[in-house]
Formats: structure tokens, sequence, C-alpha cells
């Protein structure tokens, strides 16, 4: 009857302990974000963001496709984040065995030499016949810890948290990736097409020079002329080895962001034949939260400040461990699997209260829960962020539309001006200094609309980024 009392009271305790335990901690909420209703200077921001378009559709060229595809196999840091996967991955598989009970099993094999004096030595010596006391025992002890108070869900949450921060930070690292080999393919464009506006200048410059050496070889001007235009053909002459320098220093960051050593790289298309599409949505910054690895990243790292936190709280509570054990035990070899003779067998359930460990417990739950807060704020700072990246890719992109409208304006006039000043020159009705003048305001006129067609591509490319885009 006793022994039926101790093990109701047993399972009582276990009752009490899996039912009616209390989870301490707060349950995540997302903190309240001062999100606008659209961006700033979105055109069509209701409709679905362009950030839902996998990055293969958005950027069609095949050579661009290849680059980033190179990237984003062989890039260290996605390597590097890839281990980072696995290794969270791999603690979150862990945890989820949190419930489970801990399993041991010994084996041991003891001998004692007791004082022949001693209390012990004098009965070894009366009742067993020698003086060495020998001890056999082989057994499977099991403990398990109730989760009253949630520590271990706690545990399995943050532990969880982590793996998909990790897996975020993966995509975070793609779409900046991803953006960083398109817009270095867009630069090496515009540096293949400024290199051919220099060797068309130099060739122009060069003839300039030819002419008004014949007309100072007739006596019709001065040798200063000739200097003039010598130095305006030197400096076309100048861009050139400067621009191939720039090339070759693009095609290897281009080869090293793809994991390769450096090389040249090969590209079937120029940067006139790109077309610009201005057609796009943003959708809305609510959206975006929820898009932009980064900032998912930085809620998952909340998630997880806010159940460590839990973690911090419930060890400061009592913790319920159930302890049992049983095998054989022996004091001769030769009994020591003598069933059921040495068959033992023991079971303990205990609560422990912590009272004085030096005000630690406290300690760490409070600096927990500054780590929360810590994390609110990181939160918050990373999605108004987002919102300001989108807002400044939006307004480049519209500014440097204009810019270019402009500037291809202006080097068509310049284009006509450069003509008509080579004809009136050849016709004795204009001076050197109007066709160098001319040739130079045109071939300054003719590399900016090509950095300006660079900066508007790269523009769309960093709001397709911010976005959120690049990582599908």
């Amino acid at each position: 009857m006793i022994r039926n009392k101790n093990i109701a009271g047993f399972f009582l305790i276990l009752f009490f302990s899996v039912f009616l335990g209390c989870k301490v901690g707060q349950k995540y909420v997302r903190p309240t974000l001062e999100l606008p209703e659209e961006y700033r200077n979105a055109i069509t921001s209701r409709d679905s963001s362009i950030a839902n378009i996998p990055w293969k559709n958005f950027f069609t060229d095949p050579t661009l496709q290849q680059l980033i595809d190179s990237a984003v196999a062989k890039n260290f840091d996605m390597q590097i984040a890839m281990k980072n996967i696995a290794r969270a991955q791999k603690i979150f598989s862990q945890s989820k065995l949190g419930y489970w009970p801990d399993v041991n099993g010994q084996i041991a094999v003891g001998t004692n030499r007791p004082s022949n004096n001693s209390l012990n030595g004098l009965n070894a010596g009366q009742f067993l016949g020698t003086r060495h006391i020998e001890d056999y025992s082989a057994n499977i002890s099991i403990t398990w810890e109730a989760d009253i108070w949630g520590k271990i869900s706690n545990q399995k949450q943050a532990a969880l948290s982590d793996y998909l921060q990790s897996a975020e930070a993966k995509k975070a690292i793609q779409t900046q990736l991803v953006a960083d080999v398109a817009q270095g393919f867009y630069n090496l464009l515009a540096l293949d097409a400024q290199l051919e506006i220099a060797k068309r200048n130099y060739l122009l410059d060069d003839s300039t020079v030819r002419i008004i050496r014949l007309q100072y070889d007739a006596g019709q001007t001065t040798a200063l002329a000739i200097e003039q235009a010598d130095a305006q053909k030197l400096a076309a002459g100048l861009l050139i080895p400067s621009l191939e320098q720039e090339i070759a220093i693009q095609e290897n960051a281009l080869r090293v962001l793809s994991g390769e050593l450096p090389s040249a790289v090969s590209r079937n298309i120029t940067l006139g034949e790109f077309q610009v599409n201005d057609m796009f949505s943003t959708g809305i910054p609510a959206e975006m939260v929820s898009l932009r690895p980064d900032v998912r990243a930085n809620e998952l790292g909340l998630q997880a400040a806010n159940a460590r936190a839990g973690i911090a709280q419930a060890n400061m509570y009592p913790t319920l461990a159930i302890t049992a054990s049983g095998g054989v035990n022996s004091f001769k070899a030769t009994n020591w699997f003598n069933i059921p003779a040495s068959l033992f067998g023991a079971a303990t359930a205990s609560i422990t209260q912590p009272i004085f460990q030096r005000r630690q417990l406290r300690t760490q739950y409070e600096l927990a829960k500054i780590e929360r807060e810590k994390s609110v704020i990181v939160f918050r700072q990373s999605v108004l962020n987002a919102v300001g990246e989108v807002s400044d890719a939006l307004i480049r992109v519209e500014k440097l539309k204009e810019q270019r409208s402009i500037a291809m304006a202006r080097a068509d006039t310049l284009q006509n001006a450069t003509r008509n000043a080579n004809l009136l020159f050849r016709n004795g009705m204009a001076n050197y200094l109007e066709v160098i003048t001319a040739q130079a305001n045109a071939l300054q006129s003719q590399l900016q609309v090509a950095d300006l067609k660079r900066q508007h591509l790269n523009s769309l490319v960093d709001l397709y980024r911010s976005l959120g885009g690049g990582w599908r």
C-alpha cells in the first residue's frame, strides 16, 4: 500500500508539472512600425513589387545571367552563408529533442581494501571472509526535466529563429551580390562605350591636326594652332589607356565576385543596345518588410532575443527533475548477472528553487531584456533605412531619366556643332579654336551620356535590391 502511494505521488507531481505548468516570458508581437502608405516619388506603388520578380526574369541578358549564376554558386561570402545555415540547422535539430530525457549507460567495477581496524574491515572479514570489498554494477539512468515554465520551448524557438535568420542572411548576401554583379556589368558596358567614343574623337582630332598642318604649310595659320590641336588630340588619346585600365580592373572585380581568378569578361551586347525599362512597381512599404531579407533577419533576431529573455526568466523559477535508474549490482563477479537477485532500481523527483546565487540569474534576465530592447531598435532602424533606400532609389531613377534626356539632346546639338565647325573651318569661315572647342565639348557630352545611362541602369538595379529583389 505504501509503495502504491509513493508511485501515485510520483505521478501526481508529474501531472501538475506537465499539465498545470505556466509558461513565463512574453509572447512575440511585432513592434509597431511607422510606415508610410506609399514611398516618396513612387509612381505605381499599389501594384505587386518588382522584388517578386526572379532575378533571371529581371536581368535577361545571357552574359549577365551567366555571371550572376557563377557568383551565386562560387562566391565565397555565399559559401560561408551556406555553412552558417548548416550550422544553425544542426543546432535547431538538436533543440527539437529538448523534451526527451537524457539516457546514460554505465558499467563500473570497483575494489576497496578497508583498514583491518575499521568497522568495514571487521565486517568484511567476519561476514565475507575477505579483506577486499568489490563492487560490480551495470545500469541505465534516465533524467528528465519538466518544461514547467516553457524554458525548453523557448530554447527551441530561439534555435528556430537563429536558423531562419541565417537563411535570411544568406538571401541578403545574394541580393547584394546580384546587384553588385549587375552594376559591375553595366559599368563595364559604359566603359566600353566611352572607350569607343574616345577612339572616334581621337581619329577626328587627328584629322583636324592634319588639316591645320596643311594650312600652316600654306601660311594660312600659325604654329600655335598646331600646338593647340595637338594638345586636344593628346587629351582624347589620354582617355584611351585610362579607360582600358578601368575596363581591365572592372573585369577582374567581376571575376572575383564570381569566385574566379581575374580574367577578361566576354560580352555580346553594347550599352547602346541595352533598353532601359522604366515600367516598374514598388508595392507598398508594408510589403517590403516581408520581402527584404535583411529586415526579416533583424525581425527573426528580435524573436530569438525574446525567446532568450523567456529562458533567462525561467531559470529563476523552480526546476522539476525526474531521475530513474536501474540495472544489476553485486559484490561478487560471479553473481553480477544473477537475475533477478542482482536487479536494482531507483526513482526520484526533485524540485530545485534557486535562492541565492549572487544575483546572477536576475542579472542574466535583466541583460536578456536589454538585448530584446536593443533588437527592437535594430529592427525598427532596419525598416526605416529600407524605406529610405527605396525612396532614394526612386528619386535617382526619376532624376537620372530627366538628366539623360537633357544630356542626349545636348550631345546631339554639340555633334551638329562639331560637323558645322569642321565644314566652316575647311571653307575658311571658322578658325581652329572654334573647331577644337566644338570637338572638346562634343567629346565630354558623349562621355556624359554614356555615364548617365550607366547610372540610370544602376539606379534601377539599386531599386530592385532595396525592395528585396534578387534572392528568388
